[in-house]
């Protein structure tokens, strides 16, 4: 897997895959890593895990499944972000070549960007870096255990266990896995339980998405987390726009930095529409679209177009779906979607 500069960023040259008898290494018995004895059977046994690559994700997972008496006992790490989070929440950890972290592990959780995951598994299968019977995780939210397919074809068991959380690197992806839901895939009903132990160990709340769902429910949290960040910044950008200049005697001057006066107008509310919405669904909506003020909406349409075009244009492809949700009346979609035709390529 070729990093920036064309060398390999996960490699695994290890031996080629041996005969199944002429393997040295003894397989992992899965049967072991569900205790049955325990209630509803959902209690792993103690496992030895493995991560590539130690990262946002990966040190996060890593310490709360430590923190459930697992043992991290080898991670990857490429960059120098990488190591220092290795340093700092795994202290104990040490950091070496991909094919001894795979080869140590019980649970080999693969961390690493999206893209970067069918490269690092094809690898991982090319060299026999996995022993059989390894349970082998990955994070990637649009994929299940199909891309797994190379390493399930070796004898481990594939699960797909994303959790719906963004992580920053900060100590609050701790503690946000308490309140995180896992979206999990697994080849058979022995693969989601494991999945399901593991979640629920770490505080999380575990539930299944079908092989063929997997893009589908990754849009779906992309779309109500990556966007938010898109609308909440265009919003401050205006609202920066509208106040500079203005500050009141003793107020300090609107800047771009976060945390400063346009955050704290606008936190409040777009906090408060947010739980508005995941608690009443629809009915939470409020504004001049859902109360058909076609002029309010004009206006508004005009004002962003003279600081900035295309947050206007923004601002009206989000309310003229906001319309359609809401079936606004028809004045309202006349002007949207007047403006929009002026709007376009040909403005």
């Amino acid at each position: 897997m070729a990093g920036h500069n064309g060398t390999p960023r996960y490699s695994c040259q290890a031996r080629p895959v041996p005969a199944e008898q002429d393997r040295n290494e003894t397989p992992i018995d899965v049967s072991e890593v569900v205790d049955v004895g325990t209630p509803n059977g959902l209690r792993p046994a103690r496992l030895k895990v493995g991560i590539i690559s130690a990262g946002r994700v990966g040190t996060a997972l890593g310490l709360a499944l430590e923190r459930a008496d697992h043992v991290v006992v080898a991670c990857s790490a490429i960059s120098g972000t990488s190591r220092r989070l290795a340093q700092r929440r795994l202290p104990d950890t040490p950091v070496l070549p991909v094919p001894d972290v795979a080869d140590s592990a019980e649970l080999l959780l693969l961390t690493v960007p999206d893209a970067e995951l069918p490269g690092l598994i094809n690898g991982l299968a090319a060299t026999g870096a996995v022993r059989r019977g390894t349970i082998v995780a990955h994070t990637c939210g649009a994929k299940g255990v199909a891309v797994l397919a190379p390493l399930t074809e070796q004898g481990c068991v594939p699960l797909a266990i994303h959790p719906a959380m963004t992580f920053t690197g900060a100590d609050e992806d701790i503690n946000r896995l308490a309140e995180t839901c896992f979206g999990i895939t697994a080849a058979d009903e022995i693969g989601y339980a494991i999945a399901q132990a593991l979640v629920l160990e770490i505080g999380g709340e575990p539930f299944r998405v079908r092989e063929d769902a997997r893009t589908l429910y990754h849009a779906a949290l992309a779309h109500g987390s990556n966007h938010i960040v898109t609308v909440v910044a265009d919003a401050l950008d205006a609202l920066r726009a509208a106040l500079s200049g203005q500050e009141l005697l003793g107020q300090e001057p609107v800047g771009d930095a976060p945390g400063g006066l346009a955050e704290r107008i606008l936190g409040p509310l777009a906090r408060a529409a947010l739980e508005n919405t995941l608690h009443r669904g629809q009915a939470a909506l409020t504004g001049p679209v859902a109360r058909g003020d076609a002029a309010a909406v004009g206006g508004h349409l005009n004002a962003l177009d003279e600081i900035d075009s295309e947050l206007a244009q923004s601002y009206c492809a989000n309310s003229l779906r906001t319309a359609q949700r809401a079936h606004a009346p028809e004045e309202v979609v006349d002007v949207l979607t007047e403006w929009s035709r002026q709007a376009g390529p040909h403005r």
